[in-house]
């Protein structure tokens, strides 16, 4: 069962938001970006990694692949151990944990794909990060703001972009530890940070029941699937171009890999700004109305994609119309999220959805590089994002919004004065 503990801080309805909760979602936005930056830092080295080893294309996917399957199926536990133990003690001991594999990556793992596979797979420690940010986040704020401190701390996903400005340009200015020892300083810096300074929510609901007990309550929960399927695809697309993008636009477009990485962190700082952006429109509109837009939008720059037009104009205009809509998608998912979970199993919920996600993101850069592989062309690839953003779209237009309504909610406008994720007793 869940436990309440002393007054909730999720407050009444229209409740002021006290100052020390900004600082707190401030705090676990940046612990998000730093380890977020030091999960992406394969991606960026891929093409040079493919060349000085001589790696195939499928090699090189399943490179830049290996993290991200391993930060999404973290999540799961990660998520269910917030839910007991606080992101107070969560949030340094994955930043810590993260350093080893980064260090070992800079220092000694570079020399070979059979090391550069184990480093990448303890580097996915550093993508269970999000699983321990949005529960802790989520008891700090009132049930009418949820969806907007979600999408600010969902923002942090720009980690990806600093790896992605910043990697292939320190490897070229010095020498290849450079950016793996600089993140492991930064997340050593943030762990003691996080350790001083991170204070859970006072009334923060904590579960009694054990951690096997409780998961398994957690997947029969309805909600649990259906933000899954979305974020699958929300995410999971913003996690695969995050990834494949600068190989797609280097083999696709000829670009050089410096340009091919800037486009990518230009593709990931829309993405970063507009989750927020479909976290508050959430909060406004509901998020089924976001979800769908979003979708839409999705499904619509895949197909012109999928032609692979010039990329000035009409590519570049099909690839961040997507970035904007994969991020705000992201933030309507968990704006749901928070909408319709029990109080006390955020965490849980979390760690199934974001693990969705994060497999979502793993399975098209694989796909993408056996089909060029073999066919010489990214297009059937693209179309089958199209084919399943649109079954997406579909289906929040339909049971997703069926369970909204049937669960008292209304669809579209503010959601005020329910029973949303951790709310406290």
């Amino acid at each position: 069962m869940d436990q309440p503990v002393k007054s909730g801080s999720g407050g009444p309805p229209g409740a002021r938001v006290p100052g020390r909760a900004w600082l707190m979602l401030a705090l676990a936005t940046v612990g998000f970006a730093v380890n977020f930056w030091a999960w992406a830092l394969l991606s960026p080295l891929a093409p040079r990694f493919k060349d000085d080893l001589g790696l195939s294309s499928f090699e090189q996917s399943l490179l830049v692949a290996v993290p991200v399957v391993v930060g999404s199926l973290g999540r799961i536990p990660v998520g269910a151990l917030t839910d007991r133990y606080g992101g107070r003690l969560m949030f340094p001991l994955v930043s810590g944990a993260t350093v080893v594999p980064v260090l070992y990556l800079g220092l000694a793992g570079h020399a070979s794909f059979a090391a550069l596979l184990v480093g990448g797979f303890f580097l996915g420690i550093g993508g269970t990060a999000f699983a321990v940010g949005v529960p802790f986040v989520n008891a700090w704020f009132p049930p009418e703001r949820r969806g907007l401190a979600i999408g600010v701390f969902g923002a942090g996903m720009g980690g990806t972009a600093i790896s992605a400005l910043t990697t292939v340009r320190l490897v070229d200015a010095t020498t290849m530890p450079a950016p793996f020892l600089i993140t492991a300083g930064v997340l050593v810096a943030y762990a003691v940070v996080a350790a001083l300074l991170l204070r859970d929510a006072p009334g923060r609901t904590v579960p009694a029941e054990p951690l096997v007990r409780r998961l398994a309550a957690t997947v029969r929960l309805p909600v649990t699937w259906q933000a899954s399927a979305l974020y699958a695809v929300a995410f999971g697309g913003y996690v695969a171009f995050s990834v494949y993008l600068p190989t797609y636009l280097r083999t696709g477009y000829g670009l050089t890999q410096a340009d091919a990485a800037n486009r990518m962190a230009g593709f990931v700082l829309l993405a970063v700004a507009m989750r927020p952006v479909g976290g508050w429109l959430s909060d406004r509109l509901g998020p089924v109305r976001v979800l769908a837009g979003s979708l839409a939008v999705v499904v619509a720059g895949a197909v012109v994609q999928a032609f692979t037009p010039p990329l000035a104009p009409l590519g570049t205009v099909a690839f961040l119309s997507m970035a904007a809509a994969l991020g705000a998608g992201s933030g309507a998912t968990f704006a749901l999220v928070a909408l319709l979970t029990p109080a006390g199993r955020v965490g849980s919920v979390t760690g199934v959805v974001g693990a969705a996600g994060g497999l979502g993101g793993f399975l098209p850069p694989l796909v993408m590089g056996t089909l060029y592989g073999r066919y010489e062309t990214y297009a059937a690839g693209l179309a089958l994002l199209a084919v399943v953003a649109a079954a997406a779209l579909v289906y929040t237009l339909t049971g997703v919004r069926a369970a909204v309504e049937g669960a008292g909610r209304p669809p579209a406008g503010p959601q005020r004065g329910h029973r949303a994720a951790g709310t406290t007793a």
